[in-house]
């Protein structure tokens, strides 16, 4: 087994609950649940498909470091703090996987980032 690569995005709720962004293996990229506030400032949406769009910048922007795409991806894991949010999340899921689906499952639950509607948890495999 070669050794584990562990990416840092540097948010202070990585330094917060000692966690990693992404931790790679000699076979995966293993994101963490990440959810949708903008990037570049911190600012949640309030509109859920923007949430998608922001967390769809920051995995993509993981992927590419690694050399691979979203049609890499394997396994997703969606959180939903309610039901509303199913049909425009599933519409945003449907953008991207279309032509490569990965295994799924999808959440109704609390998420403790405040505003957040939706968290998508993301394994892909590395080549």
């Amino acid at each position: 087994m070669t050794d584990l690569i562990r990416l840092s995005s540097g948010s202070r709720f990585e330094e917060l609950a000692a966690y990693s962004r992404a931790v790679v293996d000699d076979r995966y990229v293993h994101l963490s649940g990440t959810v949708g506030g903008d990037p570049a400032t911190g600012v949640m949406p309030e509109d859920v498909t923007e949430q998608m769009d922001n967390i769809f910048r920051v995995v993509t922007d993981v992927l590419d470091r690694f050399g691979i795409g979203l049609d890499a991806v394997v396994r997703t894991r969606v959180f939903l703090t309610d039901m509303e949010h199913l049909m425009p999340v599933a519409a945003g899921l449907r953008a991207r996987f279309a032509d490569c689906p990965p295994a799924n499952t999808t959440l109704l639950c609390g998420i403790p980032a405040l505003g957040a509607k939706v968290e998508i948890e993301i394994t892909a495999r590395v080549p």
